[in-house]
């Protein structure tokens, strides 16, 4: 019972010491300073940079097929 006792004592001690401890602080700060610093830059989404990769894509289908049409196109 002793023994519960003191494991008790230093589980909650050590809760304690964790919950307060400055590196958290540290931590939550700087994942606030990336989080405005990216907020700042001019970023797009994943998902709208696959979109905007899957446009390009079919641009550059496109233009190649009608550089090829230019092509076959006798010059006079």
């Amino acid at each position: 019972m002793l023994k519960e006792n003191i494991k008790e004592q230093i589980n909650s001690h050590l809760g304690t010491i964790l919950k307060d401890n400055p590196l958290q602080d540290i931590s939550g700060n700087i994942k606030a300073i990336i989080m405005a610093v990216l907020n700042k830059l001019d970023i797009v989404t994943r998902e709208e940079f696959d979109t905007q990769q899957k446009v390009l894509l079919a641009t550059r289908k496109k233009l190649e097929e009608l550089e090829e049409i230019i092509k076959k196109i006798p010059i006079k």
